[in-house]
């Protein structure tokens, strides 16, 4: 007989509480790129601070994801929340209202480590208010919509925002939502932590965020300059402290990260395939963006609204996984959703220069729909396959492969699309060299070199002939990669149902039970 508790009206309720900090951190993500050119003109940042300005808050949050779901294990995940929330709250006003470009970077770099706290937070309660498997499967979806929902409907919010306010209005959207969270939150959630966890190591914090830090910068690098010295000795050096920060989890006897974790089949397979995903829609979704803009001719906001249809297909996908799952085994939904994600991916080669905007659409909503059960069941297998005291962690392992994963896909199929770009483009020879070695360097310095020509067409026909072959390269390639995987995740977790020594050894009082 099953006495796993139900969850009732407070734990619902206070999902919807849970929610509303998931779609702002997914909707913070997006908005500020919208609103670059408005800060820019108001601020004056060089080009370097103007690249802080942007990927500070990425790199604090895949920073600190490990160390804060792991804190939150120990003072309590609840307790955490709430601290984030604080701090997020008070970071949005400050970057509103930055008088200069240091203090909006500081502001951001804040919100980064606040945004660290809530991710894993909302996850690992989720999975204490929601024990039994099938309204876990059913809240985790709902999570996953908010989030996943929040970073195609930003760029319309923030285009609304533009339009009627300053650019520093991007940022005061997270004031209301925090405020909320902080008045509700010890009512409707509840507290836990792992009342057996020691202290937190400080020396394996360093060596986590030593490791993280140089191997996301090396990838934004790579993906905008290629492969050059700093980017890869930045690579090397994350790679090698990440090593040591193992040794130390394997030698230490309260472990930041608990690495036997890893040993679970169901554990170390949802991470590994929820990177795949990451990895391929991190990447074609960068590439399809560019292509509204830069070759089908769209302004941000055309693009974000033709991009809405993606958001919607999100959620269903993820809304209906945990009912199919009932019917059918979690690993074949996950599998042929892939399936068909691979298939709207390969829409994408029906794109071309005259008229692709209806397939690129068409292609990003099947392709939504189809990773929209991937991301919940992965998650769920994440977070239930792990004993109750180490969901934090786990939840902050789901959510860095995330980070590591769109990292990686920006800078590797935008490696691709660069190199597929600069094979095709055909300059015609009565172009000045120097317009056409600055168009050679991607889409956008064509645009810019062709502005100082009055034949554009000269320059920007071939160019978007150009980038329209490395879109539809790298979709065989995001398509082949991702049924590769839908294949090996059918038949690696096909067998995760059955009891593993494993996870005996992770959580004897659950196989007890």
């Amino acid at each position: 007989m099953d006495m796993t508790p139900s969850a009732g009206r407070r734990e619902w309720v206070g999902l919807a509480v849970l929610a509303l900090p998931t779609l702002l951190l997914s909707l913070d993500m997006s908005v500020l790129h919208l609103a670059v050119p408005h800060l820019a003109a108001d601020l004056r940042p060089s080009n370097t601070e103007l690249l802080w300005i942007i990927d500070s808050y990425g790199f604090m949050i895949a920073g600190f994801l490990v160390t804060m779901g792991t804190l939150g294990d120990r003072i309590g995940r609840r307790k955490l929340l709430m601290f984030g929330g604080a701090g997020f709250g008070i970071a949005s006003i400050a970057a509103a209202f930055a008088p200069t470009p240091a203090m909006l970077i500081a502001a951001r770099a804040v919100l980064g480590i606040a945004g660290a706290t809530l991710m894993p937070s909302t996850l690992a309660l989720i999975s204490n208010m929601f024990q039994d498997a099938r309204q876990r499967g059913t809240a985790i979806a709902v999570w996953m919509s908010c989030f996943m929902g929040g970073m195609v409907i930003g760029p319309v919010v923030g285009g609304v925002l533009l339009e009627n306010f300053w650019w520093g209005s991007v940022f005061l959207m997270g004031v209301p939502v925090m405020v909320l969270l902080l008045a509700v939150a010890p009512a409707l959630l509840p507290e836990y932590r792992d009342e057996s966890a020691g202290r937190l190591d400080l020396i394996s914090v360093g060596l986590s965020l030593a490791t993280i830090l140089p191997i996301v910068f090396a990838l934004k690098e790579l993906a905008k300059h290629g492969p050059q010295v700093p980017s890869l000795a930045a690579l090397a050096v994350g790679l090698a402290l990440g090593v040591v920060f193992a040794r130390r989890q394997r030698r230490i006897a309260d472990p930041m990260l608990d690495l036997g974790l890893f040993r679970v089949r169901a554990f170390s397979a949802a991470l590994g395939i929820m990177l795949v995903g990451a990895i391929t829609m991190g990447g074609v979704f960068m590439l399809v963006s560019q292509y509204l803009q830069l070759v089908a001719g769209l302004t941000a906001l055309e693009a974000g609204v033709l991009l809405v249809p993606q958001a919607g297909a999100v959620v269903v996908g993820s809304l209906i996984a945990p009912r199919l799952a009932k019917r059918f085994r979690p690993e074949f939904v996950l599998g042929f959703g892939m399936l068909l994600a691979a298939g709207g991916i390969l829409l994408f080669t029906l794109a071309d220069v005259g008229n692709g905007t209806a397939v690129v659409a068409i292609g990003m909503v099947v392709a939504s729909f189809g990773m929209g059960p991937q991301g919940v069941l992965c998650t769920e297998m994440v977070v239930g396959s792990v004993p109750a005291q180490k969901a934090g962690a786990a939840s902050a392992m789901s959510e860095t492969s995330g980070e590591f994963g769109i990292a990686m896909g920006v800078a590797l199929f935008g490696s691709l699309a660069t190199a597929v770009y600069r094979n095709v483009l055909a300059i015609p020879p009565e172009v000045p060299s120097g317009v056409a070695v600055e168009a050679r360097d991607g889409m956008a310095g064509a645009m810019s070199a062709a502005g100082r020509l009055a034949d554009q067409a000269s320059v920007l026909a071939p160019a978007r002939e150009a980038f329209t072959s490395g879109l539809q390269a790298v979709s065989v390639v995001g398509a082949t990669f991702v049924v590769l995987f839908a294949v090996i995740g059918m038949v690696v977790l096909r067998k995760r149902s059955q009891p593993e020594p494993e996870l005996a050894a992770c959580a004897p009082e659950v196989t007890a039970a």
